[in-house]
């Protein structure tokens, strides 16, 4: 809104400095200190009404160092994360670019799912929360809207290049004399497109569609069946990844603010068309402007630490956790970098994985020996090592470590191939 109010303003009467806001440089980093500095100042007061409204986390003993002295405190804190994203990113963004109506109404969807499931367990005192079916419902709402969206809708397109017809190569002692000058490849505008980005591949593109050639010559116009499910797949995946990396004071915040800056990076490039040719990657047009998204969400992230680090004064809960992974999913598949996840966001993925293999591994067990056996002292992998006996504090800074490496080489995949 302040965009196009300081745009309406420069244009009507000449006000100086208003061509600021056409940087998107300068609109990132607006939209980062504001987020920043808003999730401190409304962090202070939404503790406070947490604590006078008693919403405190309910703990079980699980035997974990540290564990019983967290009952108590306060959770919902996603609420702080929302705002700070969601207020800056209405000031500061062009509000009429679709993929940035996307992040809003993801950032928006999940949020309310989370918000929905703490509420039942911290109010209303159900300790089961919101069903896990409804939630995973929300969830595959949320990718069906956004796979339709970005298949079907006309503002969605890549740019590829591909050989011009009209190049000739010769040497230019045999050019015809003031001939024009024709570049070897043009760029071709492509709707409906399902293609992605494959990492340390030289020629960095799959198409989705091609699971389909099965079908026949038309298969391209069938691509939406299966393109919607891997969306919808991802989305859920990344989501629940981020809840249960939710576990240790400051973990999932500090790994989410990192992904998050990556993709800001990742978003720049794919958006620029000198550096997509630089980099061989898809030019996606308009998706610079994500980068004052990804500005408000490490702000967001910054200032939630605040609170958050070790010894939390509040916890994130499933408004945010729930949030924070879809607002990552949809981001990496806009800017067609979904396979780039595992890495990236490996620290959610071991979380996933280590479930998974432990509950796979004990059911396994039970029935071939009539007793459960398990891989890890505990699940998610954050716990085993808390049984361990390492602090918390300390796993907290080792992940982050891990973390950044990861951001690393998601970067280094542009030209590693």
């Amino acid at each position: 809104m302040l965009y196009h109010l300081i745009n309406w303003l420069r244009q009507t009467f000449d006000i100086p400095g208003g061509r600021l806001f056409e940087y998107i440089s300068f609109r990132t980093a607006m939209a980062g200190l504001l987020s920043l500095f808003l999730s401190i100042i409304i962090g202070k007061y939404v503790i406070k009404i947490l604590q006078k409204k008693q919403i405190g986390e309910e703990i079980r003993d699980l035997g974990l160092s540290g564990q019983m002295e967290k009952k108590g405190t306060p959770t919902m804190g996603g609420i702080i994360i929302l705002f700070s994203i969601l207020i800056p990113v209405l000031l500061f963004n062009k509000l009429n670019n679709m993929y940035i109506i996307l992040m809003i109404a993801t950032t928006a969807w999940l949020g309310l799912l989370g918000f929905l499931d703490d509420y039942i367990k911290l109010v209303k005192k159900n300790k089961n929360g919101l069903p896990s079916k409804i939630k995973l419902l929300g969830q595959s709402l949320l990718g069906l809207a956004v796979g339709l969206v970005l298949f079907f809708h006309p503002d969605v397109v890549i740019k590829e290049k591909e050989p011009n017809p009209d190049y000739v190569k010769t040497e230019e002692v045999f050019r015809v004399e003031n001939s024009p000058i024709v570049d070897k490849y043009k760029q071709v505008e492509i709707t409906k497109s399902t293609k992605t980005t494959i990492p340390f591949v030289k020629n960095n593109e799959f198409d989705y569609a091609i699971l389909l050639k099965w079908v026949g010559d038309d298969y391209q116009k069938w691509a939406w069946l299966i393109y919607i499910p891997i969306i919808i797949f991802i989305i859920c995946a990344v989501s629940n990844g981020a809840n249960l990396t939710d576990g240790l004071d400051g973990l999932a915040i500090s790994t989410s603010g990192i992904i998050g800056a990556t993709l800001g990076v990742l978003a720049y490039v794919s958006g620029n068309t000198i550096f997509a040719d630089y980099l061989n990657i898809m030019y996606i047009p308009n998706t610079g402007e994500l980068m004052i998204f990804t500005g408000a969400l490490v702000g967001a992230c910054l200032g939630f630490y605040w609170w958050n680090s070790y010894p939390a004064k509040v916890f994130m809960g499933d408004t945010g956790s729930l949030a924070l992974g879809g607002i990552i999913a949809v981001f990496a598949i806009i800017i067609r970098k979904e396979l780039l996840i595992p890495i990236l966001c490996g620290i959610f993925f071991v979380q996933s994985i280590s479930v998974i293999m432990q509950v796979a591994y004990f059911k396994y067990t039970k029935k071939k020996y009539g007793e459960g056996k398990r891989i890890f002292l505990m699940t998610p992998i954050h716990h085993h090592y808390q049984k361990k006996g390492i602090h918390e504090a300390k796993i907290v800074q080792r992940f982050v470590i891990v973390a950044i490496i990861l951001a690393i080489v998601t970067i280094v995949t542009l030209k590693l191939r």
